[in-house]
């Protein structure tokens, strides 16, 4: 069992259709048919969207979004339109909204790996492969790999893990052409990211983005983009193959979680607890370190 521990209600707004709640988003639509996305300070971990919120980090994942589309705009188009606040939005809005181009998106979700860890991890151990890719021996958790590789996997709904799939059955839902365009896209995306990230001292370990195809059929980057709920980043000055890596990401929510402290078991159908507030505002120091690390702006 999993999920939201607390649904919240749509915020209902005049001339928007509400479409979906997600884990983190709240997705309408405008008269216009454009998508209006609204990133919530929600927090998921171990499929679990919890009932306690980290101030802020709706706006740093938005922000941050924001910045990685204009740095990787020469390499792929976005869906971006515009950050204006739709006439009679609440203003907790400011700052967390985007208006965008309705895409006809493509149902994978398209991972690129520079490192080895998580689920590639637990995959390698078991076959020396990942999504079907062999990797050489003696690797081990957070080891960089001889070559960044494109390990799709499906969207999965809130409350279930998204699965690893190969690249094969990529081009079998999606057509080889769309496929090839996906792995060559991703990877040199996530080439981009990795170069600047390491400028400023952040290993990016992984990370997932999400494409569409807009009116005119051109392969279009969508929903949110390099930020720490989509990547993992690591700081590289601690970088250490052999362990667990410290993250700029939920590290703080996942080790309270898992801590005799929250007296949750998480293989029991009973939902997390809610976060004391050390963990809260050590994640959302978190989220805007990261978005300062690598922007270089102040977070305001």
């Amino acid at each position: 069992m999993s999920g939201f521990v607390e649904k919240p209600e749509a915020v209902e707004v005049p001339g928007l259709t509400h479409l979906h709640t997600g884990k983190v988003r709240d997705l309408y639509q405008n008269a216009d048919g454009d998508l209006v996305m609204v990133a919530s300070d929600r927090i998921s971990a171990y499929d679990w969207v919890l009932p306690t919120e980290i101030p802020d980090k709706g706006r740093v994942l938005t922000q941050l979004s924001l910045w990685w589309f204009d740095q990787l705009a020469d390499l792929v188009p976005h869906h971006v339109l515009s950050t204006d606040l739709p006439p009679g939005a609440p203003a907790d809005w400011a700052g967390r909204t985007t208006v965008c181009t309705s895409l006809a998106m493509v149902p994978v979700e398209c991972v690129a790996r520079g490192y080895l860890t998580g689920s590639g991890l637990a995959e390698y151990r078991q076959t020396r492969t990942v999504c079907g890719l062999a990797l050489p021996e003696g690797l081990t958790d957070g080891s960089e790999l001889p070559g960044p590789i494109f390990t799709p996997a499906t969207k999965a709904a809130v409350g279930e893990h998204d699965e690893n799939v190969p690249y094969e059955e990529v081009a079998r839902q999606v057509g080889a052409e769309v496929a090839a365009q996906l792995r060559q896209t991703t990877l040199a995306v996530y080439g981009r990211a990795r170069d600047i990230a390491r400028e400023r001292g952040i290993v990016l370990a992984d990370t997932k983005f999400e494409f569409g195809f807009d009116g005119e059929r051109r392969l279009t980057l969508a929903d949110e983009v390099l930020t720490p709920d989509s990547s993992r980043f690591w700081p590289a000055d601690v970088w250490q193959p052999g362990r667990a890596q410290p993250s700029f990401d939920k590290q703080f929510v996942r080790d309270w979680l898992t801590s005799p402290a929250s007296g949750w078991d998480r293989r029991s159908e009973q939902p997390p607890p809610p976060l004391p507030q050390e963990t809260v505002e050590r994640t959302r120091a978190k989220y805007i370190e990261a978005y300062e690390r690598l922007t270089g702006l102040p977070w305001s």
